[in-house]
């Protein structure tokens, strides 16, 4: 193996290519396997309970409870002319994989339909429920897919409204969630805001992992000295900044450095050491990309 090759695989770099075959088949796996889970968690947490967390699987669960209508073939009846409207409106940027994520989540519900109920409890389901539909849901994101429905309204808010997509997203759901206040109960609607909540958080945490690294800044008046410490003790690379004071309007020097949770008391530790007298910034940063972290798969 070269040493380019043993450099991409320490530094996390993904094995193929987007566009390698290998890569656009586990592609497509990651998409039917986070349909596949979220078609599960319907059935066996949300359906059972009335749990309508926004989007068409909520909007489907409304319209089963007051007019008795499918799930599965409501989002069908849903999805599929979304797909078709947005390809109309905003051209191909959805692509085939939009189209296999509108198709398999309510295939698999179909499929999953006769599984019992995991629970009758409206807080586990609505908790459980939105573990399972956040879960499947990054997958198929990591898949570079979609489970259209809100995702294509969304966007077409976003296009011809100028909403931006989240606020637009946040809308949609919103809509759900009073229908299922008005044509349900207020407390279902209640649980349908937990399990909002917690699918939201569990998305985050698929696509962002449980670590996070934090950024330091770092002013002193040892400048020099402190960047070599950092760069050989604690083997981290920096960034030097340029900043002015906003009383003196001098020019300083701020030391930017990137590390792990476990790296953060040997870095104050570092800084104390060299300056006891440094201004020292250190706050959370969800991903970093580059050179001795992860790179983007």
């Amino acid at each position: 193996m070269s040493s380019w090759s043993l450099k991409r695989e320490r530094r996390g770099a993904p094995l193929f290519p987007v566009n390698h075959p290998i890569r656009i088949v586990l592609d497509y796996a990651l998409i039917l396997l986070g349909a596949l889970i979220m078609g599960v968690t319907f059935n066996m947490f949300q359906l059972p309970n009335k749990i309508a967390s926004g989007g068409i699987s909520g909007l489907s669960i409304v319209l089963e409870e007051v007019f008795g209508w499918v799930p599965a073939i409501t989002q069908y009846a849903f999805n599929i002319p979304l797909f078709i409207l947005g390809v109309m409106l905003l051209g191909k940027q959805f692509g085939i994989r939009t189209l296999v994520g509108s198709i398999a989540m309510p295939s698999f519900i179909f499929l999953t339909s006769d599984l019992s109920a995991a629970t009758y409890n409206p807080l586990l389901a609505s908790i459980f429920g939105g573990i399972g539909i956040g879960l499947g849901l990054g997958l198929v994101f990591h898949g570079r897919g979609s489970s259209g429905g809100n995702a294509i309204t969304a966007q077409l808010i976003h296009t011809y409204l100028g909403i931006s997509r989240p606020l637009a997203i946040a809308m949609c759901d919103g809509i759900v969630i009073i229908l299922a206040g008005v044509l349900l109960s207020f407390e279902d609607a209640m649980y349908a805001l937990i399990g909002l909540f917690v699918m939201s958080k569990t998305l985050d945490v698929v696509q962002v992992g449980f670590s996070y690294t934090k950024v330091a800044f770092i002013i002193t008046d040892k400048t020099d000295e402190m960047s070599t410490a950092i760069l050989k003790d604690l083997n981290r690379g920096l960034t030097k900044l340029q900043g002015e004071g906003g009383y003196t309007g001098e020019g300083r020097i701020v030391l930017m450095v990137v590390v792990g949770q476990t790296e953060v008391i040997k870095l104050k530790q570092l800084v104390q050491s060299v300056d006891s007298n440094a201004f020292v910034i250190i706050s959370d940063t969800n991903e970093v990309l580059g050179e001795g972290f992860k790179i983007p798969t």
